[in-house]
C-alpha cells in the first residue's frame, strides 16, 4: 500500500564540485560528507515529507557535472518535476558556465518546469566571488527562483527542498481538482444538452 499522496522527481544539475551531492545528503540524511567524491553518472536518494497534512515523496536525482556525463544526465531532465541548478558562490567559473546548463534545460526539460538557481557554499564568506545580487539578477532574467545555501552549515537547505515540495504539491492538487470537477462534457438534466467544458478543451 502506498504511504504517500504524491511522488515528485527533483533533479540537481551544475558543474562538478559545486556541492550538489552535499546538498542532497544534508537534506535526506542530515549529514555533510567531508571529502565527498565526485558523482559518477547519476545517483538518487528519497525522502518523504509532510505538506499540509499529506505525505509527499521526493525522489532527488544527483547528476554528475563532468562534461563526459552530460549526454547521460540530460535524459533525466524530461521526467523532472523540478530542476535545481547549482553553482559555487566561491567560483566564478561555475557561475560563468550557467548559460550552458540553461541551454540544456530549454532543450531537454518539460515546458515551464519549476526551476531554482542555487548559489551554494555561502559559509565560505571570505572566498565569495559571485555577489548575491548578481545571482538574483541572473535568476530573474531566466524566470527562476533564487536561493543561496550552505550544505556544510545546513543554511537554507531544508527551505529549498520544502519550498519545492510545497509548490509541486499545490500544482498537483489544482490538477486533481480540475480533473475531478471536469470530465470534458457537462450534461444538463433539464435541457438534455451537452456543453463543452472550456477548462478541459481548447477551441
Amino acid at each position: 500500500m502506498e504511504d504517500y499522496k504524491y511522488l515528485f522527481k527533483i533533479v540537481l544539475i551544475g558543474d562538478a564540485g559545486v556541492g550538489k551531492t552535499c546538498l542532497v545528503r544534508r537534506f535526506t540524511q542530515g549529514l555533510f560528507p567531508p571529502g565527498q567524491a565526485a558523482t559518477i553518472g547519476v545517483d538518487f536518494m528519497i525522502k518523504t515529507v509532510e505538506i499540509n497534512g499529506e505525505r509527499v515523496k521526493l525522489q532527488i536525482w544527483d547528476t554528475a557535472g563532468q562534461e563526459k556525463f552530460r549526454s547521460i544526465t540530460q535524459s533525466y531532465y524530461r521526467a523532472a518535476n523540478a530542476l535545481i541548478l547549482v553553482y559555487d558562490v566561491c567560483s566564478q567559473a561555475t557561475f560563468d558556465s550557467l548559460p550552458q546548463w540553461i541551454s540544456d534545460i530549454e532543450s531537454f526539460a518539460k515546458h515551464k518546469v519549476l526551476a531554482y538557481l542555487v548559489g551554494n557554499k555561502i559559509d565560505q564568506i571570505n572566498s565569495k566571488e559571485v555577489p548575491t545580487y548578481i545571482g538574483k539578477q541572473w535568476a530573474d532574467r531566466f524566470e527562476m527562483r533564487f536561493l543561496e545555501t550552505s550544505a556544510k552549515d545546513a543554511e537554507n537547505v531544508d527551505i529549498l527542498f520544502y519550498d519545492i515540495a510545497v509548490e509541486l504539491t499545490k500544482d498537483a492538487r489544482e490538477k486533481d481538482k480540475l480533473e475531478s470537477d471536469c470530465s470534458g462534457f457537462n450534461i444538463s438534466p433539464n435541457t438534455k444538452t451537452i456543453n463543452r467544458c472550456t477548462a478541459c478543451f481548447k477551441f
